[in-house]
């Protein structure tokens, strides 16, 4: 069992307000042409519309509970048939296909501890890349003034759904707690900087192509979110 599994049945009413990237992954798995692999899938709140898209997509979690939800909500809208959804790490995803999209919404990456650990998982999207294939991903680093606005306080994020953000700027690293009834987790995000990001990513074998601050595909300007479009370089690490 994971630490989403305990929070699996009210991830989607935690997040509900978290749209504003859907429009945009959807949008980069119609270019591809699919498929897609969407490594942490969580609850197929991206995958299910890029599914409604007719685009079909391997989902990737280590979570039974989240994969359980996804596969309920790819059944009401009439998309099962389009995702394949599997138990595995994202650092060794249980995928021999090669696509030519992977994709990692949600900053996910960011529960990687270490930089070798995010290394190890940027590696192993590209394996998964055809020849030229993308991989497309959004994390964060927060403002300062986010850190001071949310420290240590419990917030209602949605009606009877809370959270707290414990922020550790000297190991950059964010503790958020979410708790709902009884149900309560504690989970580790632990956030780079875009050049930090940019070296990994060209260790791993990755030419980023863009690097937008937003969804709306604005340009990076040292904002807290980062959402990078990066291609298939070279032959396979």
């Amino acid at each position: 069992m994971t630490l989403y599994d305990e929070i699996a049945r009210f991830y989607d009413p935690w997040s509900r307000s978290v749209t504003e990237d859907v429009g945009f992954y959807v949008d980069q798995a119609l270019a591809s042409g699919g498929p897609v692999v969407e490594l942490a899938v969580g609850t197929g709140r991206i995958a299910v519309p890029i599914a409604q898209a007719g685009v079909s997509l391997i989902g990737v979690d280590s979570s039974p509970g989240m994969l359980a939800v996804a596969r309920e909500a790819a059944e009401i809208a009439g998309v099962r048939d389009l995702l394949d959804l599997r138990v595995g790490d994202l650092r060794e995803p249980p995928v021999s296909e090669r696509v030519p999209l992977v994709i990692c919404p949600f900053r996910s990456l960011l529960h990687m501890e270490t930089e070798e650990e995010k290394l190890r998982a940027l590696r192993a999207a590209r394996t998964l890349l055809e020849s030229g294939g993308r991989y497309v991903f959004d994390v964060f680093a927060p403002s300062r003034d986010d850190i001071v606005e949310t420290h240590d306080r419990w917030l209602e994020r949605e009606p009877g759904i809370y959270e707290r953000a414990a922020w550790d700027e000297g190991s950059r690293t964010l503790s958020l707690s979410v708790r709902s009834g009884d149900a309560s987790v504690t989970f580790g995000l632990h956030w780079l900087s875009a050049p930090e990001w940019l070296r990994l990513l060209d260790e791993a074998g990755f030419e980023v192509e863009a690097l937008y601050g937003w969804f709306d595909s604005r340009p990076y300007m040292d904002d807290e979110d980062m959402v990078f479009v990066c291609r298939r370089r070279g032959v396979r690490l």
